[in-house]
């Protein structure tokens, strides 16, 4: 039986972190974690920021908006070389986190909690 589906230019997801702090989001994924703001957006002054960063092919975005996402979301973000993402953000002396190597079965991984309880588990997957 053929496949019915034709290709619809399905890309990598886009996932969305709660944020409550705009400057903590900021020293959190930018200072620390090493992210560029790409472009922010609110609908006045005062409103809500919405905003995307990015770091490499990982795109997140982060919103003030409450019906967005739920606090505490966690994400499995493979790359190439945990030890080297780990020895990175040690070297960066963040006040409120200071992430260890962790051997899984599937992997090595580095995991950080946002101020917000997101998650991010970056994972070096054995082949």
């Amino acid at each position: 039986m053929a496949d019915a589906r034709a290709p619809v230019g399905i890309k990598p997801a886009i996932p969305i972190f709660r944020i409550f702090s705009v400057e903590k989001a900021m020293e959190f994924y930018l200072g620390f974690l090493g992210f560029k703001l790409d472009w922010e957006h609110r609908f006045s002054e005062g409103a809500p920021l919405y905003a995307q960063i990015s770091r490499e092919g990982l795109t997140l975005h982060l919103s003030e908006h409450a019906g967005d996402t739920t606090p505490g979301t966690r994400i499995f973000v493979p790359i190439g070389d945990a030890k080297a993402l780990q020895a990175e953000l040690s070297g960066r002396n963040y006040a409120y986190m200071n992430p260890g190597l962790e051997t899984a079965p599937w992997g090595l991984e580095v995991t950080v909690t946002d101020p917000f309880a997101n998650r991010i588990t970056f994972c070096e997957q054995r082949s």
